[in-house]
């Protein structure tokens, strides 16, 4: 992972949900800027670590700096990113990349050629990247990730998680202003 300006993993999932904003992200030489994640965090009901430690949440409870990788609703995997300290139970679902690199790759796994739609939401976000379950655990220190801050400053707008039920109106969603490549618009 290569980073110009380091970001504390073991921090408050909140605070680093936040501050991913307008990093680049590439696997495997495949991905984009971040412009949407959402924060998740063990005394949080909408997190998959509120009710403890599972076989599938198991990398939720490690060390930070790793991925957490889980398939929703059977079909699609998503990509978190384990925050907070050993046993705490918190990550930061990466929802939306903006394509900068790879793009014929993403276009064929995905099997579209809308660029906008490529990596809009986490599903798409791992099957353009080519990230799936066996990923799971992997630390961000893997040389088959990079993650590189932003060359300026980026501003971030804040609002609500999407697509659960509990905890609705925590307003840990963030994203870049103004992106055309968000899941779903912010208010």
């Amino acid at each position: 992972m290569t980073m110009t300006v380091p970001i504390d993993f073991a921090a408050p999932s909140h605070e680093v949900a936040h501050q991913l904003i307008g990093w680049n992200l590439t696997f495997n030489g495949v991905g984009g800027r971040i412009v949407e994640t959402e924060a998740y965090d063990r005394e949080d009901p909408a997190s998959h670590s509120f009710s403890g430690p599972t076989r599938r949440n198991a990398t939720m409870f490690g060390p930070p700096g790793h991925v957490y990788v889980y398939r929703s609703y059977g079909i699609h995997w998503c990509l978190n990113f384990v925050c907070c300290d050993v046993g705490h139970g918190a990550g930061v679902l990466i929802r939306a990349l903006e394509p900068l690199e790879g793009i014929d790759v993403m276009r064929e796994r995905r099997g579209l050629d809308t660029l906008k739609l490529l990596c809009a939401g986490p599903g798409r976000v791992c099957q353009a990247l080519g990230i799936s379950g066996e990923h799971d655990g992997l630390s961000l220190e893997s040389p088959a990730l990079e993650l590189n801050a932003p060359l300026a400053s980026v501003d971030v707008v804040t609002g609500p998680r999407i697509g659960i039920t509990k905890a609705r109106d925590v307003p840990w969603r963030f994203g870049l202003k103004g992106s055309p490549f968000l899941s779903r618009g912010f208010r």
